[in-house]
């Protein structure tokens, strides 16, 4: 997501922070390189224009040139830049002031429109919200079947057509029934086509005027590059969107789209999709993001996920293990679960201060696969085995190798791991003990 931006822009700045003073002329040929970075990240060239513009009339503005901080301050004006070009403030979820809300979400078709839907609804839930999910896409065969496999597998209701019904009606008939089952939530799947036309914009109308949605919201998938935007703004035009949701942003999209459609349209960008997982959908907070693509990270974001996947007492449980250097390998197994539940470790990776720095093939040898080889370790093990790993002989180690399909020096080398993790531990946790008792003596 936006990787080869956030790396373009980290070595554009690596190179002012070399040269000292600046220049007006050096700051002229870094806005030059910035737009040209902007422009292969697919931003639409009319936003890239306007942002580079604006950073030139702040830099001048800051009186920057012949400061010893200016690379600084160059930073920290493309950093407020690009929050405001990701749309300023945070956007706040429209409630309704008395149940049930109603999410009108729209689209071309393969924009990932259903699949969001359940993501939708599964955020929803985390939020404490009871909602309900309407099949009105009777465009796409599989649609209506599509949606309701995904309502069971999150646990939300799916309202279908019975028969012969039109889009109007399903929608119309779900929110009745939303109101009678009192669920707060209704989500209104429509149909999409592969370009825009007068039926689609009328049939959303239609849609629209009947269920009075408090979100309309637009999903767009973010490898379509500029047209994303045009897309934005017919359907803007037509029913008035109030927020957009990008999907496949987890792969090779260049993801400008996303830095784009605020500018052009003045939708908010509210969603986006990070992975094919139900779970895999992020709020969007423009000033997080504009941190993330100038390598600063998202500590907020990792605190947050970390807050989800791990709860308090195991936390203190394992710290209590770790500094009495008695972890063991089934508490590395429900570490794993913790971790899978924060998303993709390369994502969450992703989010660390600094981590756009390092070798691009680096995130390569850190990955799930490689937490999967360890799982099938573990698993191979005995629960006294995975307890008490000093009984793991050699003959241990190679009916181990066996069962997990990997090789005797792998199973060595996560003993050996283990080991030192314990050692380690246990040493910060003698220095805290000294520590503590020399601060109360003081």
């Amino acid at each position: 997501m936006l990787d080869n931006l956030a790396r373009r822009l980290t070595g554009i700045f690596a190179g002012l922070r070399r040269q000292g003073r600046l220049s007006e002329d050096d700051v002229a040929t870094m806005l030059r390189e910035v737009r040209v970075a902007l422009l292969e990240a697919d931003v639409n060239f009319a936003v890239a224009k306007r942002f580079v513009a604006s950073v030139k009339e702040k830099a001048v503005g800051e009186d920057v040139f012949g400061s010893l901080s200016a690379d600084q301050t160059i930073v920290r004006i493309v950093r407020d830049e690009l929050t405001n070009l990701l749309g300023g403030e945070y956007s706040k979820f429209k409630w309704a002031s008395s149940p049930p809300t109603v999410i009108l979400l729209c689209g071309l078709q393969g924009s990932g429109k259903t699949t969001t839907a359940a993501k939708l609804a599964k955020w929803l839930i985390g939020q404490g919200k009871k909602p309900m999910m309407a099949a009105c896409d009777l465009q796409r065969p599989a649609a209506i079947h599509q949606l309701e496999v995904l309502g069971e597998q999150v646990g939300v209701p799916v309202a279908v057509p019975k028969g012969g019904e039109t889009p109007l009606q399903v929608a119309k008939d779900a929110l009745g029934r939303c109101k009678h089952m009192l669920l707060d939530t209704l989500i209104v799947d429509t149909a999409g086509r592969l370009q825009i036309d007068e039926p689609l914009m009328r049939e959303l109308k239609a849609v629209r005027d009947a269920v009075k949605p408090h979100e309309t919201l637009i999903v767009v998938d973010s490898t379509t590059g500029q047209e994303a935007v045009n897309v934005s703004a017919a359907f803007h035009e037509a029913i008035a969107l109030t927020g957009a949701i990008f999907t496949k942003l987890d792969g090779d999209a260049r993801g400008g789209a996303v830095l784009s459609v605020r500018e052009a349209t003045g939708v908010p960008v509210r969603f986006i999709g990070v992975g094919e997982q139900i779970d895999a959908l992020e709020l969007f907070h423009p000033d997080r993001m504009a941190q993330r693509i100038l390598g600063m990270g998202d500590v907020l974001g990792i605190i947050e996920k970390a807050e989800q996947a791990v709860d308090q007492g195991d936390a203190a449980d394992l710290e209590a293990k770790l500094t009495r250097g008695t972890f063991n390998f089934e508490d590395m197994l429900q570490q794993f679960a913790a971790m899978r539940k924060m998303g993709p470790l390369q994502n969450v990776l992703k989010m660390v201060p600094g981590f756009i720095n390092i070798p691009q093939e680096a995130p390569d040898q850190i990955d799930d696969k490689k937490i999967n080889r360890i799982e099938s370790i573990i698993l191979s093990m005995t629960p006294r085995e995975r307890t008490n790993p000093d009984i793991i002989n050699g003959s241990r180690r190679k009916r181990l190798a066996r069962g997990s399909g990997t090789s005797v020096e792998e199973v060595n080398g996560l003993i050996k791991q283990l080991y030192e993790m314990r050692r380690n531990m246990k040493q910060i946790g003698l220095m805290k003990q000294r520590y503590g008792r020399h601060a109360r003596r003081r």
